[in-house]
């Protein structure tokens, strides 16, 4: 059977047999927690218990740290060619690739995410993204400076010993590929902690490493909660560099960590609050919508580069809203394991509430609900459909506060400057869209909206060649994709000789 056959009772009844990793896996192996203690999995689609995961702390990471290092004092894998690493790694994604069911399904069953999407998009491009980095590692070359005939500079790129990846729910197994593959491939040891909510599909990938023939110490899991586990990395003076996504929050509390400790790098891609600018030449307002809607709504809103808020000509607002809940009406939700819905749960019953308190708000705070979507069988769990409010101004909370729900916030401008103004008029900066029909308007005003990433005419966050990262606070240190990944795992050292 071709994963598009597959039906929702095939689904379920893969759910019900498919093999659930709860322990740590540090040193090539799975293990318990030193204390024992474990913190219970939830299936949100239907709020049941499906797992009892290792809770790691201090000790744990401890542990895997001293297995990480020792694992590349060895040179087992550090000092191995970079073509040996290429071709571990390329296996790794091909093993992906040999269970990309089981893993669709077992990010489907623990964040709610719909099984269409798993299959489709996340365990497929993270395989992609390992293999690219992969494939690059033997193709990075070292540089030398232009010291003339008496001297010689070299430059070379040594990787960090020790690196941790701190992973959030939304993503679990893409943002784990654009973290670990660039790591792995320059020659580091990784300590991945998975988001609490999520840590069934990093462990997964853990034993399909080992599988591949990454050696053992050089990949290690540690779940765990975050007060326990991720503040045990910030403090761990044995780490070297932390790449961490999530919330601008906790992505402040890494950089405190650091600061205390042993100044450890610290990459952070944290939240946004993005827009979605529709200028008054935008062309097929149909078109035009469809890319709003999905921008907006994708992973039912819990994306860290969602197009919350939808910037357009006043004078075109009406028309294009229209097109908008038109299409939003085919956005179905309902159970995620169903492969023709687009949209699955909320992550949690704390994240449930935060989005329909801000639903709340939104109607307090004077902005009138234009459409709110119905939600189709399920199994009684965190879902909200999607919601559009119209008549919003800049200064209300949903317009300036990051929901991470499939909340949509339409703000009318009266031109290009106003548009502008309000699009860079939050702290945040990842990602912005833009659409006009003008390529003079769409270079003048995409150098002027202050984001990582501005896609023209599209919603897009790029491909696995350009590098995503963003302004302000959403992002810090350093950039995951693209060549320029490899570049917040090493170290740049240079190597002068006097040839005099």
């Amino acid at each position: 059977m071709s994963d598009a056959e597959l039906t929702q009772a095939d689904i379920a009844a893969l759910a019900g047999t498919v093999e659930r990793p709860m322990q740590a896996f540090i040193g090539g192996k799975y293990v318990d927690s030193i204390t024992g203690e474990t913190f219970e999995s939830v299936n949100p689609a239907d709020r049941s218990v499906i797992a009892t995961i290792a809770s790691c702390g201090a000790i744990d990471v401890d542990a895997a740290v001293s297995a990480s290092r020792a694992a590349f004092d060895s040179g087992v894998w550090s000092q191995s060619h970079p073509s040996v690493r290429k071709v571990v790694l390329k296996r790794l994604a091909e093993l992906m690739d040999r269970d990309r069911v089981e893993l669709a399904v077992l990010e489907s069953l623990e964040s709610g995410k719909p099984i269409r999407d798993c299959l489709n998009i996340d365990v497929p491009e993270t395989a992609r993204c390992i293999e690219w980095f992969a494939e690059g590692i033997d193709k990075i070359y070292d540089q030398s400076s232009p010291s003339g005939g008496q001297a010689l500079g070299i430059i070379v790129r040594e990787p960090i010993p020790v690196v941790a990846v701190v992973l959030p729910w939304n993503f679990p197994l893409m943002m784990l590929g654009w973290k670990i593959g660039p790591a792995l491939a320059v020659g580091s040891s990784v300590i991945v902690k998975p988001a609490e909510l999520t840590s069934m599909t990093a462990l997964k990938v853990a034993a399909l490493a080992t599988e591949a023939g990454v050696p053992d110490g050089v990949f290690n899991v540690v779940p765990g909660l975050g007060e326990n586990a991720g503040q045990a990395i910030g403090l761990h003076h044995g780490i070297g560099a932390v790449s961490f996504t999530g919330s601008t929050e906790v992505g402040r509390m890494f950089l405190r960590y650091s600061a205390d400790t042993n100044l450890k790098r610290t990459v952070l891609e944290c939240g946004g609050k993005n827009p979605c600018v529709v200028l008054s030449d935008a062309g097929d307002l149909a078109a035009v919508a469809a890319h709003a809607v999905n921008a907006a709504f994708w992973n039912m809103g819990q994306n860290c580069t969602a197009n919350s808020r939808l910037i357009v000509s006043r004078s075109m607002k009406d028309e294009l809203l229209e097109h908008v809940i038109a299409e939003t009406r085919t956005w179905t939700t309902g159970h995620p394991f169903d492969p023709e819905n687009l949209l699955g749960s909320m992550i949690s019953d704390e994240q449930y509430d935060k989005v329909r308190g801000y639903v709340r708000t939104g109607l307090d705070g004077g902005a009138t609900l234009a459409y709110e979507g119905a939600i189709g069988p399920n199994d009684g769990g965190y879902f909200i459909a999607p919601t559009i409010f119209d008549n919003v101004t800049p200064d209300m909370i949903i317009a300036q506060e990051e929901i991470f729900g499939p909340v949509m916030a339409v703000i009318a401008v009266d031109d290009d400057e106003h548009a502008i103004r309000v699009a860079n008029d939050t702290s945040y900066g990842l990602q912005a869209s833009l659409f006009t029909r003008d390529v003079a308007r769409a270079h003048t005003v995409a150098r002027r909206l202050q984001a990582g990433t501005v896609s023209v005419n599209s919603y897009s966050e790029g491909d696995i060649t350009t590098p995503f990262g963003g302004f302000k606070q959403s992002g810090f240190g350093g950039r995951d994709k693209s060549i320029y990944a490899y570049d917040q795992y090493v170290e740049k050292k240079t190597v002068w000789f006097d040839l005099s």
